[in-house]
């Protein structure tokens, strides 16, 4: 783990990267000012849903905001060490970059990415809006850190560690932003954590969950919602997907983690509606238009708009932020890790009971393809799994269908199962080690150990599936588990009655993994206070 804190960056050197980096637009407005008698700013763009940054590699990342109108997004970058002093020397490095037009057609959002950055490298970051006339609008600071690479010097000493949390299930079952507890605090305590990274694993906002003013919860307790016009009814409409999104960052902890820690998002179904697959036909009384593929498209467009999602045209090129072809992607994190972030949604079978003969696909013939090769040609110490849906864990859809790959059936692997066999089998004969799965959904946090020793499906390696949610959301669980693959369930911790609120913070989790400078990889589930539940250190297999 690094030893960069962001409330070292925040308290000072951000204010100092503002001041080193003279962003064109500033100095623009400064040169052609009008008679003082006029307004030198008319109608100054401001940044309501705060600044983001993404998929942030060993030498690139993707840094977004979103305007209150039309105009032009700007960054500055500054490297700065430990203190938050900029870098000098062979060090030094300093960057004005211009992004994407924000206009209607995004609902303002704008990215760009950045690329051809040095590796291991702290950067104070500050981004605004042009408007036509290049009056610069309010700005906004954070911060990221770039992935290390081995041998790395960073601020004059070696290093080559990291840290990252993931969690998933925002605003869920109606729970939503309560300022009565400080919102969403489960936020703010994965920020204290200080990590390099953040995966979202999914349910990034609740598409399908309306949110109210007040909730009656069963202790008699009065649970308070700020709410919006979007948040009042499930998502039908483009602008009520983009409400969604828009409403979660309101929040000050989302806002000041996205600020200041680089996220890695998955979607799942909630970003459209409950349990979804491509083709269904909802029966859904609260939907006017029930066809899941015209919702998908406009869920799938609003999350890729408001996600700081690489690939996406981030120059000024004419994209809408909806990338059709795929979602899931590799993010290299340097010699020590690779993140393989899946998308086990837009490729999926309908759900049914898990039982067909015949390989059904959860991920699709294309996406499995490419995870064998990908993961298997991976150089990196430890290989990361982003899974939005769990392996071995019972999700059922009714009381027939399984909502995830595990049927029920404790032997050997039929339907949806045959795939992630398909999968595991591969890795072995590659001869690929040190996997983790990394997944949310559930709603409870546990570690489950798969082996073949106990499973139906013995072609595989042992392998650790580690689960962490909700965030921000009803508390369930636990599941039961599926015997194909032989999970043992090590730990779990979930809350005390199901859809418990998160007033208390104990029943909503996340997961921290440090990954020391000796490759151990140290996993630690954790509850909304930020006290430590369980964790496991995994020795590297060479």
């Amino acid at each position: 783990m690094t030893s960069f804190t962001r409330r070292n960056v925040l308290k000072g050197a951000l204010a100092a990267a503002g001041a080193a980096a003279v962003v064109p637009g500033t100095a623009a407005s400064a040169s052609t000012a009008k008679p003082s008698a006029i307004p030198l700013v008319r109608n100054r763009l401001t940044l309501p849903s705060g600044i983001a940054t993404g998929d942030v590699t060993t030498n690139s990342g993707v840094l977004w905001s979103r305007a209150s109108g039309p105009g032009r997004l700007v960054a500055s970058l500054l490297a700065i060490d430990d203190a938050g002093s900029p870098l000098r020397g062979g060090r030094a490095f300093q960057r004005v970059l211009r992004g994407s037009a924000a206009a209607e057609g995004t609902d303002f959002t704008a990215r760009i990415d950045a690329e051809h950055l040095p590796a291991g490298t702290r950067f104070a970051v500050s981004m605004h809006f042009e408007d036509a006339e290049g009056n610069a609008g309010e700005t906004a600071q954070g911060s990221f850190s770039t992935a290390p690479n081995t041998g790395l010097l960073i601020s004059g000493r070696q290093s080559r560690g990291q840290s990252f949390v993931w969690t998933g299930d925002t605003a869920g079952q109606g729970w939503g932003i309560n300022p009565d507890i400080g919102g969403m605090r489960g936020y703010a305590a994965m920020n204290a954590t200080a990590p390099d990274f953040f995966i979202h694993s999914g349910d990034t906002i609740y598409s399908d969950g309306p949110i109210a003013a007040q909730v009656t919860e069963p202790d008699g307790q009065t649970w308070r919602n700020l709410v919006t016009e979007e948040v009042s009814k499930v998502a039908e409409t483009l602008n009520e997907y983009r409400g969604r999104h828009r409403y979660n960052l309101m929040d000050q902890n989302v806002r000041a983690l996205y600020a200041g820690v680089p996220v890695i998002a998955q979607w799942d179904d909630h970003e459209t509606h409950n349990n979804w697959y491509p083709g269904q036909i909802l029966t859904d009384s609260r939907y006017t238009e029930r066809r899941v593929d015209v919702l998908a498209a406009r869920g799938r467009q609003a999350w890729q708009e408001y996600q700081p999602i690489s690939g996406l045209g981030g120059r000024s090129n004419g994209t809408t932020g909806f990338e059709p072809a795929r979602i899931y992607r590799k993010i290299s994190r340097g010699p020590q890790l690779d993140i393989f972030c899946l998308d086990m949604r837009s490729f999926k079978d309908p759900n049914t009971d898990g039982k067909e003969t015949q390989l059904m696909h959860i991920l699709g013939q294309e996406q499995a393809d490419w995870l064998i090769k990908e993961v298997s040609r991976s150089k990196a110490t430890w290989k990361v799994i982003a899974n939005d849906l769990p392996l071995g864990v019972i999700v059922p859809d009714g009381p027939i269908n399984q909502e995830s790959l595990a049927n029920r059936d404790a032997a050997a692997p039929l339907g949806k199962e045959l795939e992630i066999a398909g999968v595991l089998s591969a890795f072995k004969r590659n001869r690929v080690k040190n996997v983790v799965w990394l997944t949310a959904d559930v709603h409870y946090c546990a570690a489950h150990h798969y082996t073949p020793e106990r499973a139906a499906f013995t072609d595989f390696d042992p392998f650790w599936e580690f689960v962490a949610g909700p965030i921000n959301a009803g508390s369930f669980g636990p599941n039961a588990l599926d015997g194909t693959f032989g999970p043992e369930q090590v730990f779990f911790k979930a809350g005390a009655y199901a859809n418990e609120s998160p007033r208390s913070g104990e029943s909503q989790y996340f997961g921290h993994v440090d990954l020391g400078e000796d490759d151990v990889f140290t996993v630690s589930l954790r509850n909304a206070k930020g006290a430590v539940l369980w964790s496991k250190a995994l020795q590297p297999q060479r």
